[in-house]
């Protein structure tokens, strides 16, 4: 990239941030009434249900959070973190710590769910508004839960099996994905050692079980002992995880200073990006199954923003770390078709699900999946790696 698309790049990014996205949910999302906010909005931005997921509240904290550490301190994005910290400390928490996943728009629980996802997004909005506020409680609330979620990864007979395990075991990509991003985050607050044997075994698990180089793919779900599983759920690549995953591990790889482990992620993001790719109409495939047979998920040919939001950021950190030009064409592709389909220019933000085609499915902007996440993320990433290529030599 020149220069000059580098700067362009990088205000296009900041002011998408900044001018866009934070504006519509600073306008709409915000709950005066009992704190957090109302994640299920419309594309104009109105409430359509004022159910509140409790994982998008924990993403929400995070993020306004990460703004104010990281960007300006601006009193309304700190005012909004503790607004939802201090819901989720409220009303999210079972009397065995276990966490909500749904509950209504005054707290009382509706759903609770088998998964630990809700728990791994409480344990970053904790540190980082701990990060923000200086509230130490804040931050001790993070590590009891960060020590909770190793303890139920290091022990997973102690959640409920997904299918009877005397039949069938299987294994996730998505927890030791999880724990690996959770745990990233929580080194910014603490340097306890649990940090450094979490990831250590994600990593491992990651390359040992979900690697399969003979197809060029990272699977979903495998075996127990990584044994490819002859059924859909076997079969099955997300390239939007995989490449979520690649980004992790280039992280990981900066942060160890270790070149073999970038070289697995740069692979991992090549694979993804050959296998979710949609040569006929361009944008990322939700699902792709391994042997071409036909996917399970009925939304497999959508094109969902939040794939499209890692791509693009995996592939600006890509061609920072390596300068080959071939995640430069990537990064344009990903990039037009991205900014082609997925903003809305009328109300703001970014549709969150489209047709195969392209063409709007859903317009809404948010609801118990979507929210003040992925899409900011990406761009508060992106602007600080386009920044760091401006200053490099």
């Amino acid at each position: 990239m020149t220069t000059e698309q580098i700067r362009q790049l990088r205000d296009q990014y900041r002011s998408t941030l900044l001018e866009d996205v934070i504006p519509f949910w600073m306008e709409h999302a915000p709950d005066p009434e009992h704190g957090g906010i109302l994640n299920c909005v419309d594309r104009t931005g109105a409430v359509y249900n004022t159910d509140k997921a409790m994982w998008i509240q924990c993403r929400a904290v995070w993020m306004f959070s990460k703004l104010y550490t990281e960007v300006e301190q601006r009193e309304e994005w700190l005012q909004q973190a503790r607004s939802g910290y201090e819901f989720i400390m409220r009303h999210g928490f079972d009397t065995d710590r276990r966490m909500y996943f749904l509950v209504t728009r005054d707290g009382r629980p509706l759903r609770k769910r088998r998964y630990f996802y809700t728990e791994t997004f409480a344990a970053i909005a904790c540190a980082e508004y701990g990060r923000a506020s200086g509230d130490r409680r804040a931050l001790n609330t993070a590590m009891e839960i960060y020590r909770l979620l190793a303890h139920l990864y290091t022990h997973p007979e102690q959640l409920m099996p997904k299918v009877i395990p005397q039949t069938r075991t299987s294994r996730a990509h998505a927890i030791p994905m999880i724990l690996m991003a959770t745990t990233q985050e929580i080194r910014r607050v603490s340097d306890d050692p649990l940090c450094r044997e979490i990831v250590d075994r994600a990593l491992r698990e990651i390359q040992q079980y979900f690697l399969k180089p003979e197809i060029h793919a990272l699977l979903e779900t495998v075996g127990p002992n990584g044994e490819r599983m002859d059924s859909p759920e076997g079969r099955c690549i997300n390239p939007g995880h995989a490449i979520e995953t690649s980004w992790f591990l280039m992280h990981e790889a900066r942060f160890r200073h270790d070149d073999a482990l970038l070289r697995t992620a740069l692979t991992i993001l090549d694979w993804s990006l050959t296998w979710g790719w949609d040569r006929e109409f361009g944008g990322l495939l939700y699902f792709v199954d391994a042997e071409g047979k036909p996917p399970e998920q009925l939304e497999w040919d959508m094109k969902l923003w939040w794939p499209h939001t890692e791509a693009l950021y995996a592939l600006l950190l890509a061609l920072r770390l390596t300068g080959n030009p071939k995640y430069e064409e990537w990064y344009w592709k990903v990039h037009q078709w991205a900014f082609d389909h997925f903003p809305d220019r009328q109300f703001g933000e970014w549709y969150g699900y489209l047709h195969h085609d392209g063409t709007v499915s859903s317009p809404l902007k948010g609801s118990a999946w979507k929210g003040p996440f992925h899409l900011p993320r990406a761009l508060l990433y992106g602007w600080k790696i386009l920044e760091e290529m401006m200053d490099a030599p």
